[in-house]
């Protein structure tokens, strides 16, 4: 049976470079400030997906997107790996969304696709860590989900078999399709990118991303698969009051870069002295127990 994968991926700051000017004044992210990289955990989505594809004839793998027209780059990426499309949800009435605005946006984007059999994510965003993205999703389309994946196993019969990590220990899970699944960094990464689709797609990119007078403009008439899609609020017969800011309960007052520096040190040896010693210090000090 051939399948049609949706998978959830996003350009995040790089938040191992996080330094004083990573926030607005209006407790939104500086992404223009930061490093902009392929959400981690959305790599291992999108590996799953394209084993999908190779097992499954007939198959489409497409990224969908949300973020300001630099995030055609993830799209790019997904290309360059094996991925047949991808959509770029790109509109200033997206901007400042938290997770609530975020998945309605996305929802209400693969509502517009049509049928999809698949919906695939990352478990997490590293910029906010939250997890909530992928279930929100899962519930405003009225779908299965299946969450913390490790690996699809098989798609027949209209079912996913899938293995779950979780706490304790792993557990198989068999889910009808249609489904949303978030994977976790666990999973098998990510494989690299394919010098021939590079070439292919090197020149690919959104309307938005473009300034008119590139020397290779000419081949976008030639190439129409090299014009990602691009999506407003409009296009995708979004409410504009559930999207962005204005669509978000969720407001970050303050992010802090904090260093743990220690003040003492102390150099235990071997023996059980020292041992019984530290664990007694750890119990009084009420750092364990």
């Amino acid at each position: 049976m051939s399948l049609n994968i949706v998978v959830l991926a996003k350009q995040v700051p790089d938040t191992r470079n996080v330094g004083k000017d990573a926030m607005k004044a209006d407790g939104t992210i500086n992404r223009a400030a930061l490093p902009a990289i392929f959400n981690p955990e959305d790599l291992n989505a999108l590996e799953q997906a394209l084993r999908l594809k190779e097992q499954h004839p007939g198959s489409t793998v497409g990224l969908l997107t949300m973020g300001p027209p630099r995030a055609g780059e993830i799209i790019r990426q997904g290309l360059y790996r094996g991925a047949d499309t991808g959509w770029l949800l790109t509109d200033r009435l997206f901007a400042g969304a938290d997770t609530l605005a975020t998945s309605y946006a996305l929802a209400t984007a693969i509502k517009q696709m049509g049928h999809v059999d698949i919906v695939i994510g990352g478990r997490q965003a590293i910029d906010g860590d939250t997890a909530q993205v992928g279930p929100q999703v899962a519930q405003k389309l009225g779908l299965n989900q299946v969450t913390y994946a490790e690996e699809i196993l098989s798609v027949a019969d209209g079912k996913a078999t899938i293995r779950r990590h979780i706490d304790g220990g792993v557990e198989t899970v068999v889910a009808p399709l249609p489904v949303v699944i978030t994977v976790n960094g666990s999973a098998a990464p990510c494989r690299p990118c394919n010098a021939k689709l590079v070439m292919k797609y090197k020149r690919a990119t959104c309307p938005m991303e473009r300034t008119g007078d590139e020397p290779w403009s000419a081949l976008y008439d030639e190439r129409p698969y090299l014009t990602l899609n691009q999506w407003s609020v409009a296009d995708i017969n979004g409410d504009p009051e559930q999207c962005g800011l204005s669509g978000s309960p969720t407001k970050v007052k303050t992010v802090k870069n904090i260093v743990f520096q220690a003040k003492e040190s102390k150099t235990l040896t071997a023996s059980d002295a020292d041992v019984d010693g530290m664990i007694k210090e750890l119990l009084d000090e009420k750092i364990i127990g």
